[in-house]
């Protein structure tokens, strides 16, 4: 299975994003998109990873991180097995290199990270 995250960038403070995280190869597992949950993390500048958002493989239970909620939105389409992350009213807090994920029971595939920096 592989990951490809897409859609960081700079912007202002106040601006949104939308990052994208393409999955495939699940043909050989015997396994779908949709088995898995879901998510992200990031990194932000001298500090550890932290879970941003995940979603169901169904779509219907999500998380969010304290710092995010209602800033941030997590969804899925799986038929194109891909995530996404929405984040509006960014602040410069939230810059850090964003890594999507997929999980299932203790297999966890990450994607390479994508970089968003949030200018004040």
């Amino acid at each position: 299975v592989q990951l490809q995250a897409f859609g960081g960038g700079l912007v202002q403070a106040g601006g949104s994003l939308r990052l994208s995280c393409i999955a495939s190869g699940f043909s050989d597992s015997g396994l779908t998109f949709s088995d898995y949950a879901v998510g992200w993390f990031r990194q932000r500048p001298g500090k550890e990873r932290e879970a941003v958002a995940a979603v169901t493989g169904s779509g219907d239970g999500t998380y969010y991180t304290d710092s995010v909620k209602g800033r941030f939105t997590i969804s899925r389409d799986n038929a194109k097995e891909t995530m996404y992350l929405q984040m509006n009213s960014l602040q410069p807090e939230d810059t850090g290199v964003y890594y999507c994920f997929a999980n299932l029971g203790r297999t966890v595939h990450w994607g390479q990270g994508t970089q968003v920096t949030v200018s004040s």
